[in-house]
């Protein structure tokens, strides 16, 4: 994943799977726990992010972030949401994207 100088995703999460990030170069953070919590990733970081874990990528740098990412399953499962708290009963997603 790349992420564009002072630029974050959407709030979202990756349903039932959990997702391993390792970061190659460039300073990110994940953000979770409805936006009040903060991990700071630089090179050589890894992260967990658990199954149906609200999540954001967000770059406030002024370089650009590359990261690799690595999930379970065949297809990328991907819900966005319209906010913190906000996502969808599990039971009932629409499928994935």
């Amino acid at each position: 994943m790349f992420a564009k100088p002072h630029s974050a995703s959407a709030i979202h999460h990756h349903g039932e799977e959990d997702t391993i990030v390792y970061a190659v170069s460039g300073r990110g953070a994940i953000v979770s726990d409805n936006g009040k919590k903060r991990q700071e990733l630089v090179p050589g970081d890894f992260a967990l992010i658990p199954a149906y874990a609200e999540h954001q990528e967000v770059n406030d740098g002024d370089e650009e972030v590359k990261w690799i990412i690595t999930r379970g399953g065949r297809s990328p499962i991907v819900h966005n949401l319209d906010g913190w708290g906000k996502s969808q009963d599990p039971t009932k997603a629409q499928g994935s994207y």
